[in-house]
């Protein structure tokens, strides 16, 4: 039997045209899988299976994750990059058991996020992963290179003094790169050591420890910390704890320098983009993640997040139904 349409709209029976498949993986990668139904009969009159519109979103959003940002034609001179991991539910099935419902193991897994951009450029090239710290330092250089790391690049690094994160730093960068302590994580350790040293006026000695900070002058800093360090046998201890922090990482406090050339000294970004690409959707109440649905996902909210959305539709020639 001829079907005019059918082979116009490149449609089988029962099959989903390769636009409304476009529209469920667009509804998919902001909703809940269920709300995403209920906004596709909204606008567009047609009732679809959650279990569809869930295995579009996932195949896609698989096939967006491969999608490689193209670099720049030109190398940037500065490059602006953070990395920072942020908790997603993963939810594991039972290795054995009729009953696959009972016996699921919940856990939280860290998604590291990175992002990188040119000094001036509010264009920004994010990457993620679920995988292990090498893989997300590899990802991190990967991310670097679309953004327009070159050979001459100086790299200007900002985030937490995790020792995976300066490692996979220095691993991927060498001595393109110079690593910045997160101001505003220094000072949660400063705020909570005035909380013992001036407990009644611990809001201006953190702020003259601050502003010691942003001269270059950690050696005043550490000294009014060792004044007041507590014992080793006593297991809270916020001034010990904010003086090991600061003396192990001395080298990665030039915010005079950073100041002075226009860079920033906050990781703000990367959690900002933690907020908007991953948690937005991947932390929706009540929602738990198979590990490859989680990973397909990541990667459809970053193909997203990298304008990588439209040249996937343009160019791209799976079709499912």
């Amino acid at each position: 039997m001829l079907r005019p349409f059918c082979t116009r709209a490149d449609v089988k029976a029962r099959g989903t045209s390769r636009r409304l498949q476009r529209a469920l993986v667009d509804f998919g990668a902001e909703e809940s899988f269920a709300r995403a139904v209920g906004r596709v009969r909204e606008h567009y009159g047609v009732d679809v299976a959650l279990g569809r519109l869930r295995r579009h979103t996932l195949v896609h959003g698989a096939q967006l994750s491969a999608l490689a940002m193209p670099p720049p034609k030109a190398a940037a001179a500065v490059l602006v990059t953070q990395m920072d991991g942020s908790l997603i539910p993963i939810v594991a099935p039972p290795t054995h058991g009729a009953d696959r419902r009972k016996g699921k193991q919940l856990h939280w897994r860290e998604a590291r996020l990175c992002l990188a951009r040119e000094k001036e450029s509010a264009t920004v090239c994010y990457g993620a992963t679920l995988g292990s710290v090498g893989v997300a330092g590899a990802l991190w250089r990967q991310t670097a290179c679309a953004a327009g790391l070159g050979e001459d690049t100086r790299v200007h690094g900002v985030g937490d003094g995790a020792d995976w994160l300066t490692t996979q730093f220095g691993e991927q960068f060498g001595a393109q790169g110079q690593y910045l302590l997160d101001f505003w994580h220094v000072s949660e350790y400063l705020g909570a050591a005035a909380n013992v040293i001036q407990p009644k006026k611990a809001q201006p000695w953190r702020r003259r420890q601050q502003g010691r900070l942003l001269e270059n002058n950690s050696r005043a800093v550490l000294r009014a910390l060792a004044l007041h360090v507590e014992p080793e046998s006593q297991e809270e201890a916020p001034v010990r704890a904010a003086q090991r922090y600061l003396s192990g990482r001395r080298e990665q406090l030039d915010y005079a320098g950073a100041r002075q050339a226009g860079l920033p000294i906050g990781s703000g970004e990367v959690e900002s983009g933690h907020r908007h690409v991953i948690q937005q959707r991947l932390k929706l109440a009540g929602c738990w993640w198979k590990e490859p649905n989680a990973e397909a996902m990541l990667g459809l909210r970053v193909a997203r997040a990298n304008q990588l959305w439209d040249s996937y539709w343009n160019h791209s020639k799976l079709t499912l139904n």
